[in-house]
């Protein structure tokens, strides 16, 4: 029997060090620039010099290279590098995939990083034609050019299956909004907004309201991972990969998973599977939650397909308070991408990290465990973070 590699990730690499520029609409500076800026503070953090970095780990759509990286910081070798595809669902297995190549001594000191003008940049549909193959064909033509297209639809069927309304996606964003307003780097800081806010919003997309979609951001973050005897040694506080999990599901489409039995069984459900038999945890056990948010019914979604609670109850489970600051799961603590920047959920990463250090602006109370999870709608990943 093949043993199985993030089993044996469990408990053996720390995040020691983290690191992020500001978040704008325009930052001013190109994706290398402040690829290197959060890159820098990040090894700061954790008090490791760029000499001890002898690994690199990216998301596919990044736009800055290892070599680039190695060549600027004075990294003088990487022996192992990799990156991981599908957009969104990347960011928790870069991370996962950094404390396999620790755990199993591939690397000794691992960055992970995202860096991304897109707030100031075009946007990638923009460009698309019509003329199209592959799995573009069925959905691109009938007009599902935008991601907020493409959600909606799922939106919709949410609603159609289980009664779903605005108001609990609503919930959702209002408490993204409420958090954000204590993020001295929340883009929407200063921007408080309540659920008559939100539902006298425009439609986007319906059923999707401009509240219901995340901010278009420039900004970059880091994460630097070692192992927990080195990270007992670092400046900070270590943060113990518990478990990291990756899912797809059968005859996935990627943004469109529509032709399936149940279009509303995403590649979270599989990813949480993994995700808890990895953990040996359940979802009872997290104090804590940073759940990918491009859209407010990712979030619903999510709570229901990772095992939070059961179908057809996450609107509900929102609407009540639940993700809130003193809910039953504060959710997405920093603001998250509604409402503190989107940056391909790297700040979710980030911001779990500072909940088990117990510095976030929005601190749980005795958080030790916290649950993170990268997007919903294609191929994805989870992460259990806790505290030594």
């Amino acid at each position: 029997m093949v043993a199985d590699p993030y089993a044996a990730v469990r408990d053996r690499a720390a995040i020691t060090g983290i690191g992020h520029t500001e978040f704008s609409k325009n930052i001013g500076r190109p994706e290398r620039v402040i690829a290197l800026e959060a890159i820098k503070a990040a090894l700061e953090d954790a008090g490791i010099a760029p000499s001890e970095v002898d690994g690199l780990v990216k998301f596919s759509l990044e736009n800055t290279f290892e070599v680039e990286i190695a060549r600027n910081m004075g990294i003088p070798n990487i022996r192992f590098f990799g990156d991981v595809a599908y957009g969104g669902g990347a960011g928790c297995a870069a991370i996962g995939h950094a404390a396999m190549a620790i755990a199993t001594g591939a690397a000794s000191v691992v960055v992970v990083w995202r860096a991304r003008n897109r707030g100031s940049g075009g946007r990638p549909w923009a460009s698309k034609s019509n003329k199209v193959g592959g799995d573009l064909q069925w959905w691109l033509p009938w007009g599902l050019t935008r991601p907020v297209d493409q959600i909606a639809m799922l939106a919709r069927r949410h609603m159609m299956e289980f009664g779903s309304t605005p108001e609990q996606l609503g919930a959702v964003a209002v408490a993204c909004r409420e958090h954000a307003q204590k993020n001295p780097y929340a883009m929407m800081r200063g921007r408080p907004m309540t659920l008559d806010d939100y539902t006298a919003s425009r439609f986007i997309s319906e059923p999707l309201r401009l509240f219901d979609c995340c901010l278009e951001s420039d900004g970059a973050l880091a994460v630097v991972l070692t192992t927990p005897e080195r990270a007992s040694d670092c400046k900070q506080p270590p943060v113990l990969v518990r478990a990291a999990s990756q899912g797809m599901g059968p005859d996935h489409t990627v943004m469109s998973n529509y032709f399936t039995a149940n279009p509303l069984h995403s590649p979270g459900r599989f990813a949480g599977d993994e995700l808890w038999r990895l953990a040996d945890m359940s979802p009872g056990d997290m104090d804590c939650a940073q759940i990918y948010d491009a859209f407010t019914p990712l979030v619903l979604m999510s709570l229901e397909e990772y095992g939070f609670v059961k179908h057809g109850e996450g609107g509900p489970f929102c609407a009540e308070g639940n993700l809130r600051l003193g809910g039953a799961l504060p959710t997405n603590t920093s603001g998250g991408g509604l409402s503190e920047a989107y940056v391909h959920g790297m700040n979710l990463i980030v911001e779990g990290a500072r909940q088990i250090r117990g510095t976030s602006v929005n601190q749980v109370d005795g958080c030790e465990t916290v649950f993170v999870t990268s997007g919903n709608g294609v191929p994805t990943s989870a992460l259990v973070l806790r505290k030594p």
